[in-house]
């Protein structure tokens, strides 16, 4: 149920098909963001269900990665098989992927 940010930079850059989660709250993401991810605050995730595809792979994110696995495992819950949690977060995203990206 989890991926490390290697393992997700790979399938960007293969092109391989997911949807990238971003479930930190607004004053959060404008601090820095990964490109082309859905911005949806944790608590507005159940109202918005219909925003994500049932099938493929939902890669979920969050600062560190605890809201993520919350989140990952309500989309489980209600039948979207093909979620996973970012493991660290978008901070092993910044340390690991995009070292000039802004950390908080």
């Amino acid at each position: 149920m989890e991926i490390d940010v290697l393992k997700l930079k790979n399938m960007r850059d293969s092109g391989e098909s997911h949807t990238l989660l971003d479930v930190r709250e607004p004053h959060e993401v404008a601090i820095c963001k990964v490109g082309g991810s859905v911005d949806i605050p944790m608590q507005q995730v159940p109202q918005r269900l219909s925003d994500l595809p049932k099938d493929g792979t939902i890669v979920v994110m969050c600062h560190h990665g605890g809201r993520s696995r919350m989140i990952t495992n309500f989309l489980r819950q209600n039948g979207y098989a093909g979620a996973l949690n970012l493991k660290g977060g978008i901070d092993a995203w910044a340390q690991i992927v995009e070292p000039d990206m802004a950390r908080y």
